[in-house]
């Protein structure tokens, strides 16, 4: 039993990594379809603009809040400003934004792409002499790619602000102090690690839903259980690797 599920769990990764390899040779030969790499950035990125400043706002609030009154007990709160801001750009904002993104957006492309392959859209662009991954595969992958980053940035630059607002109202910090202490505290170091994981958390999450939808059966039902699958996965993943990435990033700076 356990030699079966470690069979099928490698012959997963092998798909996976024979589909990354399949993406980078289409990403560098022609023809290309920039159009339908800008509809996904417009679809994928600017459809979660709303959710992604919900989050970062509230994240940073909350933070505020708690580190606030934690620290107010030891006379700390003019550390609060560092410590939500440093938090935020370099965990907080990356993970809850690709734990965003895999749900919304990682669950939408499976779903779809399974939905093309069970009712055999898929057979029929192979037929036409189209090739799947350039059509459906790379567009996603790049759109991901160039939007996670960026709502990333947005939900961090947002929970630094809402952070403000509190910091200002309950502890009375004047915001030229708190500005102050946010760029004193950061770097740019903190700016790219946060970029770094977020293009590898899309690539992981774009590659898992077109791998399984591409490899979805058993009618809506397979699609059901296809979306689940691409959550579920993507996110212990994006958990535990997160941790690996921080001892690297942590190890190059």
């Amino acid at each position: 039993m356990i030699t079966q599920l470690l069979k099928q769990r490698f012959e997963t990764i092998g798909k996976i990594t024979e589909l990354f390899i399949q993406f980078t040779n289409s990403c560098f030969s022609k023809p290309f379809y920039l159009d339908r790499v800008f509809e996904q950035v417009v679809r994928l990125g600017i459809g979660s603009l709303s959710i992604s400043l919900v989050i970062g706002i509230v994240t940073g609030m909350v933070m505020t809040l708690q580190f606030g009154y934690g620290l107010e007990k030891f006379g700390g709160t003019l550390y609060v400003p560092a410590i939500v801001s440093m938090s935020i750009m370099r965990e907080l904002g990356p993970i809850f934004t690709s734990l965003l993104i895999a749900g919304r957006v990682g669950s939408g492309i499976s779903a779809e792409i399974g939905a093309m392959n069970v009712t055999q859209q898929i057979d029929a662009l192979r037929a036409l002499g189209t090739s799947p991954i350039r059509v459906l595969v790379v567009p996603r992958v790049l759109a991901t790619v160039i939007s996670l980053p960026l709502l990333a940035m947005l939900s961090t630059f947002s929970g630094i602000l809402g952070g403000l607002v509190i910091a200002q109202t309950e502890f009375n910090i004047p915001p030229g102090f708190y500005l102050n202490k946010v760029f004193s505290s950061l770097s740019y170091s903190d700016i790219f690690g946060s970029m770094f994981k977020c293009v590898f958390f899309a690539l992981i999450i774009t590659l898992l839903a077109c791998y399984k939808g591409f490899h979805t059966k058993e009618g809506t039902k397979g699609v059901g259980n296809t979306t689940i699958w691409v959550v579920v996965n993507s996110s212990i993943i994006i958990l535990i690797s997160d941790f690996f990435l921080t001892k690297f990033l942590i190890l190059l700076f």
